[in-house]
């Protein structure tokens, strides 16, 4: 039943008696890791969850932010790593379903997805190959089918991952303050579960999922059925509006046990259901297959008996099923019948809060000697480093993926996938600017670091559309958390998104912890992944077209920080060095001069430095406007580097912005005034990629090729066997 025994006898000593077997099952997917964070719980609460725009975060399906004009935004972020990894269509589609279902149980209407997504090094593996094509394709196929476009993510390859997946979803919502469900209850109020009929898939994946990935259990993954999952928005949506609703949550992990426990919980209230009366997918179905089975497209509502017959109505007319499976009691106790019969009766609160744990912590070894790499020689032909680098999977053009999506649907995306962030129109004539953003080589480094290095960057990426970042959301995923030294990381990375987000008063609004995400082969790097959504009260700043002359301004310093650098591994195959590090002052500084560089329209397009360095960076702005660009890397604001660190350094902070020349003397001011590392160290002509030191040409690569390798490479490896 996946009880420890410590777990088994706590359970008996709160019940006063032995449990039978319905009640081990319901409690066993309830205390399951990934739905119980037994191992997490406590720690997480050091994050700041308040702000001014906040009206719920975590510990809720959705976190809510206030954008004004009676307008919230709200926003989740799930995964579905195991089923994934054994069945990619189907674990990633159903990971869309979810999270979409998380933003519907606030009562707003799901706009948007964004996806993160892991998986092993594609150059060489076949089986890497298949997972990715798989994946993408569910990702695409649900949420086309839905009419919700996927406007964002962002993709890594590492070996760390061979043989698994991490997919990883978050989802957006908008709606009226005045919708929102409020999630209260009263004795006597009926139990409604509304959408796709229950069946045999899906059981036991609460358990799968808190446990090292041994074997391929199919039964474990769960069905997508996006046409339902349409139907059933549109339905829940009218009865909001019909004010139907009294609460509601989503079936996802352990099913029923564990909505129900949690629904009676969250509300104070005991809830009494009748499992013979819920509607099915196949025959003869067991009360405990019921009971824990995660079968998609499920709603579980509240309402009372003024609204029973009108919500009714509404499932009837949008031919969405629904069964009328219980009552409210005013006991605070999970009560399960066949008819007349109870066969599991447990104190909500005690299914709902598994008793948490105390994790060993240790600091890795293999951080001992990591940081200490004897630095490599700087390549010969640093113009054939720069097309290795740009055809690198982890840096190469994510065309092919997100081309498979659509991103226009719902006519709000302003700036489509492929930007630094996605930006979309809102209803008050306010623009939402989101990003998710990960880097697992770094946070193998350097755990906190690393993970502070993540929030910057999903920041500077929202910044460069003009934005204001005003909530988070963060996605923990590590190995073993039996483990010390993995759950060392976990805490290190932790603490490293809590330092970030109250330095620049970012609060998070919710998360997911996902862990025991190791096969065979080992475990994963840690891996977290933050989501930021930045607020435009005006307009944002769509990129325009960069033209002969144009100056390119780098703000922001350039430091001897290649550890976990992908020139690091791609070109020289080295793990380890010295990881960068967020110099949280001078960050804050230079996103607030970007803001107001943007807000006074002085800058034609802006992009971050992150993956690949500087001359990547460069590099995408000359290809996506096909145009050269000569860059001084004596100009670069730097201490005495290297040539390879100058141009590869992936150092936090860092802004390039292109300006017209005209605006050239009014940034300047703004920027000296202000006290801000940066110089001009491009202009744009020609068709040629150049970096020079003094007079000396140390790159040069034309712009169509370097476009070619870019664009291409990601589609050639994906479609190759």
């Amino acid at each position: 039943m996946s009880l420890t025994r410590p777990e088994f006898e706590y359970l008996e000593k709160k019940i006063g008696r032995r449990p039978n077997p319905l009640e081990l099952q319901i409690v066993a997917a309830e205390w399951s890791e990934h739905c119980s964070y037994k191992s997490s719980k406590k720690h997480l609460k050091i994050l700041p969850k308040e702000g001014k725009r906040v009206i719920s975060g975590p510990c809720y399906d959705s976190g809510v932010l206030d954008v004004g004009d009676g307008y919230v935004v709200t926003i989740h972020i799930e995964s579905h790593n195991h089923p994934s990894a054994v069945e990619p269509y189907g674990g990633a589609a159903t990971g869309v379903g979810g999270v979409i279902r998380d933003i519907l149980s606030v009562g707003t209407r799901p706009i948007a997805i964004l996806d993160g997504l892991r998986f092993g090094e594609i150059e060489r593996d076949t089986h890497a190959r298949w997972l990715f094509r798989n994946a993408v394709r569910g990702i695409a196929d649900y949420g086309n089918c839905l009419g919700i476009p996927t406007v964002g993510g962002e993709i890594e390859f590492d070996k760390c991952f061979t043989n698994y997946a991490l997919v990883d979803v978050a989802a957006i919502g908008f709606g009226k303050k005045e919708k929102l469900i409020r999630n209260r209850a009263d004795n006597g109020d009926f139990v409604v579960l509304i959408g796709g009929s229950t069946g045999r898939d899906g059981i036991g994946g609460a358990q799968f999922a808190s446990d090292k990935l041994e074997a391929e259990n199919r039964s474990a993954v769960q069905i997508p059925d996006p046409f339902i999952e349409k139907l059933l928005i549109e339905a829940i949506l009218e009865a909001r509006n019909q004010n139907c609703i009294k609460a509601m949550k989503d079936l996802g992990g352990g099913g029923l046990s564990c909505a129900i426990s949690e629904t009676a919980d969250a509300l104070s209230v005991g809830i009494q259901l009748d499992v013979s009366l819920i509607h099915k997918r196949e025959e003869n179905m067991s009360p405990s297959e019921l009971m824990v089975s995660e079968s998609q497209e499920r709603m579980l509502v509240i309402t009372d008996s003024e609204k029973l017959p009108l919500l009714k109505q509404i499932c009837e007319k949008f031919h969405v099923p629904y069964s009328v499976i219980g009552r409210v009691t005013d006991d605070s106790m999970m009560e399960v019948k066949v008819e007349k019969e109870t066969i599991a009766r447990l104190p909500s609160p005690v299914v709902a809060n598994a008793p948490l744990l105390d994790r060993s912590v240790s600091k890795p070894k293999y951080l001992e000697n990591i940081k200490l790499v004897k630095k490599p020689s700087v390549p010969k032909n640093l113009s054939e480093v720069l097309s290795k680098m740009l055809a690198n999977p982890n840096i190469a053009s994510k065309h092919w993926v997100y081309t498979q999506y659509d991103h226009e649907v719902g006519i709000r995306t302003v700036i489509k996938p492929g930007s630094d962030a996605s930006v979309l129109r809102l209803d008050n004539n306010k623009f939402l600017s989101a990003k998710i953003d990960g880097n697992s080589k770094h946070c193998y480094i350097d755990p906190r670091h690393g993970a502070m290095g993540c929030f910057d960057e999903a920041c500077r990426n929202v910044v460069c559309t003009g934005a204001i970042p005003i909530g988070m959301v963060d996605h923990l995923q590590f190995g073993n958390p039996e483990d010390p030294e993995i759950f060392w990381t976990f805490k290190e990375s932790l603490e490293g998104i809590t330092e970030y987000a109250k330095y620049f008063g970012i609060p998070c609004v919710g998360g997911k912890v996902s862990l025991y995400n190791e096969t065979d082969t080992g475990p994963i790097k840690p891996t977290p992944l933050i989501g930021v959504l930045g607020l435009v009260e005006n307009r944002p700043l769509i990129p325009k077209k960069v033209e002969r002359n144009d100056l390119l301004v780098l703000i922001g310093e350039t430091k001897d920080e290649l550890g976990g650098s992908e020139y690091y591994e791609h070109v020289h195959g080295i793990i380890g060095g010295k990881c960068p590090v967020v110099d949280m002052k001078s960050s804050k500084n230079n996103q607030e001069n970007v803001l107001e560089l943007i807000t006074q329209d002085l800058v034609k397009d802006a992009h971050d430095c992150s993956k690949g360095g500087l001359c990547v960076a460069v590099s995408e702005i000359c290809i996506r406007n096909e145009i050269g660009c000569v860059v001084s890397l004596d100009k670069v604001p730097a201490q005495k580097l290297r040539t390879d660190e100058l141009l590869f350094s992936e150092s936090h902070s860092r802004y390039l912005l292109v300006i017209d020349p005209k605006h050239i003397k009014n940034i300047k001011s703004i920027l000296q005034n202000r006290g801000t590392v940066y110089e001009i160290i491009g202009r744009f002509s020609g068709s040629n990629i150049d970096f020079k030191d003094g007079k000396k040409i140390l790159i040069s690569v034309r712009v169509d090729k370097a476009q070619k390798k870019w664009l291409d490479s990601l589609g050639l490896l994906v479609n190759h066997g």
